[in-house]
């Protein structure tokens, strides 16, 4: 039996080497059977010190995956400020989320040392923290390698912004080989977390010469907006994308697109525009939908921009390369 099983460590360790750019949900059934265990306790442990937690970990896996792919890139700590957390578009991440990844690291290196990329952390993490939080449980493709390069010059113009019509959003995702529906699905993370007032101001105070509100929000709604963010507010003020089900992954943020309630332009253009609407609506009607659609579109992401085989590296230290 042990000669079995060595002869298919070595086998894996073969595929491994071809780099192939396959990932597989089996890929440390040998080298680190019980990492997924392991990487949920370490998130479970922080989600009790802070809710934060959940968005914050999740948005950070968007962000490294629509920057030279699903590579961990994201976690790199540059002393001169010039890697890609040091962006502009990338200075709002919540120190949670990086803490949630280097502590779950910690924990899989004391069992598997060098085996594990922080990249496939990051990807079971997301997981993790949209079940935790009452979405869909799935499965986690891995055999993801850590990239080399973290460079704050190759975010811009590479994220979506607050401020994105429909064709806009339709072509940053499609860059990642995602479709209308995997972008509207996964703009359903906005059911949990938090922004900060400036990403949204220009809505309630300066939306157009004609319109000072953007007529297509809700009025109750952008009243409630302007008493949490009034035009001087503290920059550091924060509210809740979803105004009912904050704490929740649940199908409320499209029931709230349908009322006039998205906090983004990005959000509302999505129930605004006829191309999407009927998405929206299949969504907010039916939570099994967007769940499916959801995990069918983070599968998806997770492929983006992979580095396996002999490509990248697999880092001891999630905040710095080897």
């Amino acid at each position: 039996m042990e000669i079995r099983r060595l002869f298919l460590w070595v086998l894996v360790l073969m595929i491994m080497g071809r780099g192939e750019g396959q990932l597989a949900e089996n890929f440390y059934s040998f080298s680190c059977p019980n990492v997924e265990p392991i990487v949920r306790q370490a998130v479970t442990t922080k989600l009790f010190q802070t809710f934060v937690t959940i968005p914050a970990t999740l948005r950070l896996f968007f962000h490294d995956c629509f920057i030279e792919g699903c590579d961990a890139s994201i976690m790199i700590a540059s002393p001169n400020g010039d890697a890609e957390k040091d962006a502009p578009d990338n200075l709002s991440l919540a120190g949670d989320g990086f803490d949630t990844i280097i502590k779950a690291k910690q924990a899989v290196e004391g069992q598997c040392p060098g085996v594990v990329s922080c990249a496939d952390i990051l990807a079971m993490a997301a997981r993790d923290v949209v079940f935790l939080a009452g979405g869909p449980l799935y499965n986690v493709e891995l055999g993801r390698r850590d990239g080399l390069i973290s460079q704050a010059g190759r975010v811009p113009g590479n994220l979506p912004e607050p401020t994105f019509d429909l064709n806009l959003l339709n072509w940053i995702f499609r860059k990642n080989n995602l479709t209308q529906t995997d972008m509207v699905a996964l703009s359903g993370a906005h059911t949990i977390g938090f922004s900060h007032c400036n990403r949204f101001s220009k809505r309630l105070y300066s939306f157009s010469p004609s319109s000072p509100v953007d007529p297509s929000l809700d009025p109750s709604y952008a009243q409630q907006l302007m008493s949490s963010c009034p035009r001087d507010v503290d920059p550091t003020v924060a509210i809740n994308m979803d105004p009912n089900t904050p704490r929740r992954f649940d199908n409320v943020y499209y029931q709230n697109l349908a009322a006039g309630k998205g906090l983004f332009t990005s959000d509302q253009v999505l129930f605004t525009e006829p191309a999407s609407k009927p998405t929206v609506a299949s969504f907010a009607s039916n939570p099994a939908n967007f769940a499916a659609a959801f995990v069918e579109a983070m599968r998806k992401l997770g492929r983006a921009g992979v580095k396996t085989g002999n490509q990248g590296e697999i880092r001891r230290d999630c905040a710095a390369f080897n």
